[in-house]
């Protein structure tokens, strides 16, 4: 739950956007909140990816697994079953809107329309443009399982990856087009929050 714009902070288009944050990615509401400088390094800390696509007129949201590396910004891996109906669609170049969202903490406040989270997101558009060969897949599936778990490396804490566990599984390189990245952090700001004399409590549950 969160205050309407108005109350909160101005909405207006934010003037830090960097060049993949054109109209289509552009924040609109609490766009002061926007940190484009950040999206690289959020995505590269997120660990689930939702990502939205339409098939038949059917719109789905699908939780992926996905890799990130900030030394290559302009695209990202998704991880997935090679016949999923996900992956299969991906694979004609459709194109896909994917959100990452970091939760920091949970903010609660005199008012109950002001309780709201401190988070920071990246949503992006693009579109898949092809499955890596079978070596970069093996080499992005070791990179993938030391970002998830790190200090975890191959042939000391796993078996190397055999070609049928790699067979089984695929990842589909999306080209990032476009982005936006957006945080909210500080305390709760409804109108009594600020004054400790007030009736009830205010304050911030750290979550990470």
């Amino acid at each position: 739950m969160t205050a309407p714009p108005a109350l909160d902070t101005p909405s207006s288009p934010s003037a830090e956007a960097d060049e993949r944050t054109t109209a289509r990615a552009m924040l609109r509401v609490h766009a002061d909140r926007g940190v484009p400088d950040e999206a690289a390094a959020i995505l590269s800390e997120g660990l689930v990816a939702h990502v939205a696509f339409v098939m038949d007129g059917q719109p789905y949201v699908m939780p992926m697994s996905y890799h990130f590396d900030p030394a290559q910004p302009t695209g990202m891996y998704l991880h997935g079953g090679h016949h999923s109906r996900l992956m299969r669609h991906l694979a004609t170049g459709a194109p896909v809107c994917i959100g990452v969202t970091l939760v920091d903490g949970l903010v609660y406040s005199r008012t109950a329309l002001y309780h709201s989270m401190n988070y920071r997101s990246v949503v992006l558009f693009g579109r898949a443009v092809r499955s890596p060969p079978d070596e970069v897949q093996r080499a992005l599936l070791h990179d993938m399982v030391a970002r998830y778990h790190p200090g975890r490396t191959a042939g000391r804490d796993y078996e190397a990856i055999p070609d049928a566990h790699l067979a089984a599984t695929a990842f589909i390189e999306i080209a990032i087009e476009e982005w936006s990245a957006k945080a909210r952090r500080g305390g709760a700001k409804g109108p009594d929050d600020g004054d400790p004399a007030a009736p009830g409590s205010a304050g911030v549950i750290a979550v990470r």
